[in-house]
This record gives C-alpha cells, structure tokens and sequence, in this order.
C-alpha cells in the first residue's frame, strides 16, 4: 500500500458515508473515529498520534478505494485493525527512536504551537526550550511559520476544523496539510535541539 497516496474528494467521501453506516452525521462520525483514534496512538507513546491517525484514516480510504466497500468489520472495527497496522510499521521504523531529551522537546514543541502554557517541574528548561522554538520559528518563512501556528491552534474538535478550513484554503488534501506541517514540525524539531544544546 502506498504511504504517500492522497485520497482524493470522492475518496474521502465515500469514507465518510462508510463511517456512517447509512446515516448522515455532517462528518461527527469521521471526527469521532479520528479522535479515538489518536488516543489510541496516544496511549501507546507515539509522538505523532494526529499524523498516525490520518495515516491510518488514509489508509482505509485507500481500501474503500479499491475494495468499493468493506463489509467484513464495522467500521470502528477496522478501522482499529488498520490502527494496529500503522502502530507496528511505526515501531520498526527508527523515526520513533528518539534521545532522552527529544520527547521533551518534542512536548514542549506541540504545547507551545497550541499557544498554552508550559506546565513541568523543570521550568527552567521549559523556559530554554520555548525561548528556542521562538527564535527557530522566526527562522521559518512566513508561510511555514503561519502555516504550523494555524495548524496546532485550537482543541478537538475546533482543532480538525481549522485545519479542514486551512487545507480548502491553501488548496490542499487533508493528508498533503499533515505531511506539510510534518515537515516544517521536524525542521523545528532538528533548529531546537541544536539551539539548546548550544545553551
């Protein structure tokens, strides 16, 4: 199966009226498997649980795709075995394998793009690490740089239609905004650990 393929409108139509399973619920359906979804990756300590959760979400698509319906498992159902597929493909891969100081970095990244307040026992590190986010994002493009701000904005639900809203405005796949703001996330990423192991 293609990692990089990009569901296309009717693709992800058709994942919506899969997930609802004969009922229209205007898309609560697809953010409510997504949502769970993410707390399943979360649960297991992936750091990339949103990008997971749409990798696996594409996934199923891709199969709707080429399948025309999947009647064998509900679709929470399969949807979780498609799930677990993922995770195992994430821990064999050694983008997961991570430095002692990468998963606080990696935190404090995300909290800080979602605008809310560091809460850690080390506060002083927490101050380092977000004094470094700053001066690495004012390193970005103004693009990126507004592009990964919009994109952590928000919570749940606001969060997904944000960055719904983003994609139709940057004309954009779901997918294509994830891989997106994937990669400007590692970049910053890569500029904080450098910056505070200069500190």
């Amino acid at each position: 199966m293609k990692k990089d393929w990009v569901p296309t409108q009717d693709a992800f139509q058709r994942l919506l009226q899969w997930l609802d399973e004969g009922t229209d619920s205007g898309g609560e359906r697809y953010l409510e498997i997504r949502r769970r979804l993410v707390l399943y990756f979360d649960r297991k300590n992936c750091f990339s649980a949103d990008d997971l959760a749409d990798e696996t979400l594409n996934r199923v698509a891709r199969k709707l795709e080429e399948l025309g319906s999947i009647k064998e498992l509900t679709p929470a159902h399969y949807c979780y075995v498609a799930a677990r597929f993922v995770f195992l493909e994430y821990l064999r891969s050694s983008q997961h394998t991570q430095t002692s100081f990468d998963e606080p970095a990696h935190s404090a990244l995300q909290t800080f793009l979602a605008g809310s307040p560091a809460r850690d026992s080390q506060g002083e590190s927490v101050e380092r690490l977000h004094g470094c986010l700053e001066q690495c994002l004012k390193q970005l493009l103004a693009k990126d740089r507004e592009l990964i701000l919009e994109y952590y904005q928000g919570e749940q639900r606001a969060k997904i239609e944000r960055r719904f809203h983003l994609a139709g405005r940057l004309g954009l796949s779901m997918n294509a905004l994830s891989i997106r703001a994937c990669r400007i996330r590692d970049k910053l990423e890569v500029c904080v650990r450098k910056c505070c192991g200069e500190a």
